[in-house]
């Protein structure tokens, strides 16, 4: 796998209308934001672009207990009265509340992931990128820290359908318990978590868990303090990961890219910026092994559109500039709307001799472990029904290029125009846009105001409204202002008094 990669890219436009609730940090609006971002970087048009097919109950039953995932299914804000027993059962409510659209947005997720992993497991993407998926805190029969569904173990799955072994890696600031516990038992998947331990949610991830049976010494946990900053990860990520890749010798990674370990989170207490964090996909991009990257935690949604577009650059060996294209949420990135962000001043806690002392006996366990062989099995059948050729037969045959078809192309290297619009036939259209305010000159700007307006045009002026609080985009921005607002000095003072009772994908 010498050159560029095959980069394939996983997003459904409605993941981003879900909304946990007033106040509630995890925002699935981020996703769009990260999309929109990487839409007007010009990213897109350097990989294949897919809208996935949602998972069914069957599907993610695969992992999850039947009952669990009916009550996921069924329960609503309207009906939560009549679940009252079960929702204290399967943990929810608090933490994990009963939103609208509650199983669609695990269908979603899931289905991202899902999809990802086939397209590695038929070689056809050397890297696959999912940032709806990464909800790694998602138990058999619980939900937790914000995650329903476990779309990371689905998708893992899915890879050991065609890949003996599997390597799991986790960079969120919180320990991804979930993908552990399903994977604990086992030789075939290996979990390696960096992650805050010591009166910090989930409270697991103790560098003495280190498996059980089968699994004993395939769980691999790194415990950290407050404060670590980029060159300190780095230190320690590297040679890590460099022994457990040469020991377990996986045959696909799973990169969990949560961005709560980002400076400033509005729950987390590390000092990473972007660069810091992207190393991390860049080191393991260089294994040269299929690698599924997803999303995760990340609760200053500013920073966590930055940290994901930016780490889709990385995959794609793309510089990006740091000055902010115009989008749509281009208010979210001020007061500077840069891409990359600063450390703050918080001390690092994480002393070398701390470190050194933990590498250690890291790297003893991992003296006890080798890469086990799997016997020789007929090949699963896919999830999904894989017909690539049904999308186009679907598609509208008046439109010049389909959305399946435009979707999968990538605009090739040594491209200099960016006419047509990647397809579609600018010159042909006609816009029927109100031309922003400026880019008439001067005689047609005063022609236009002096023209009466009809009745007509009267009653279709839509009226001003403020933004309905019940709307997750809208919701989301005023709560990001106040927050904003309240967190001026977190950009150069460490995150105090973080709950351990709040969690966090």
């Amino acid at each position: 796998m010498s050159g560029k990669k095959r980069v394939s890219y996983y997003y459904d436009g409605d993941v981003g209308n879900y909304y946990y609730g007033q106040g509630h940090p995890m925002k699935p609006h981020r996703i769009r934001m990260t999309h929109n971002l990487l839409l007007n970087y010009g990213l897109y048009r350097k990989m294949e672009v897919y809208r996935p097919e949602v998972a069914t109950l069957e599907e993610m039953t695969k992992f999850h207990s039947d009952d669990y995932m009916l009550f996921l299914k069924n329960i609503r804000p309207d009906n939560m009265t009549d679940y009252t027993k079960q929702m204290q059962r399967f943990n929810v409510g608090e933490d994990c509340p009963v939103f609208d659209g509650l199983f669609e947005f695990c269908q979603i997720s899931s289905g991202g992931s899902i999809a990802a992993a086939m397209k590695l497991n038929h070689q056809e993407s050397d890297i696959a990128i999912n940032w709806m998926g990464g909800l790694h805190h998602a138990k058999k029969s619980e939900a937790s820290g914000f995650c329903y569904s476990n779309d990371i173990v689905l998708a893992i799955l899915e890879l050991l359908k065609h890949h003996q072994r599997v390597l799991y890696v986790d960079i969120d600031i919180h320990h991804g318990d979930g993908v552990e516990e399903a994977f604990y038992t086992t030789d075939r998947v290996m979990t390696c978590s960096f992650h805050k331990y010591g009166e910090y949610f989930p409270g697991t991830g103790d560098l003495r868990d280190i498996g059980a049976d089968k699994g004993k010494y395939y769980a691999l946990n790194f415990p950290l303090r407050d404060g670590i900053d980029d060159e300190t990860y780095e230190k320690i990520f590297a040679p890590v990961m460099e022994r457990v890749v040469s020991t377990f010798q996986p045959n696909a990674i799973v990169l969990q890219c949560g961005a709560d370990s980002l400076t400033g989170d509005r729950l987390g207490c590390f000092n990473l910026t972007l660069k810091g964090h992207g190393r991390c996909v860049e080191f393991m991009k260089k294994f040269n092994l299929p690698l599924l990257m997803l999303g995760g935690g990340g609760y200053t949604i500013r920073n966590v559109a930055r940290c994901w577009t930016y780490e889709t650059a990385v995959a794609l060996d793309t510089q990006i500039a740091n000055e902010l294209p115009y989008n749509d949420y281009f208010e979210y990135y001020g007061p500077d709307f840069k891409l990359h962000i600063n450390p703050s001043n918080m001390t690092n806690q994480n002393t070398r001799e701390y470190l050194d002392k933990i590498q250690i006996r890291l790297y003893e366990n991992l003296r006890h472990m080798q890469a086990p062989g799997v016997q020789m099995q007929p090949l699963v059948c896919d999830t999904f029904d894989r017909d690539p050729s049904r999308a186009k037969d679907n598609a509208d045959p008046d439109q010049r290029l389909p959305d399946a078809v435009k979707d999968a192309m990538i605009e090739h290297e040594g491209e200099y125009y960016d006419g047509e619009d990647e397809g579609d036939d600018r010159r042909n259209q006609q816009s029927f846009k109100r031309p922003a305010d400026g880019s008439l000159s001067p005689s047609l700007e005063q022609a236009d105001a002096k023209k009466p307006k009809t009745n007509d045009e009267v009653l279709e002026e839509p009226p001003v409204v403020a933004p309905n609080p019940e709307d997750g985009a809208a919701a989301a921005f005023l709560e990001e202002q106040n927050q904003s607002g309240q967190d001026e000095e977190m950009d150069t003072a460490p995150v105090e008094g973080v709950e351990s009772t709040e969690a966090a994908a």
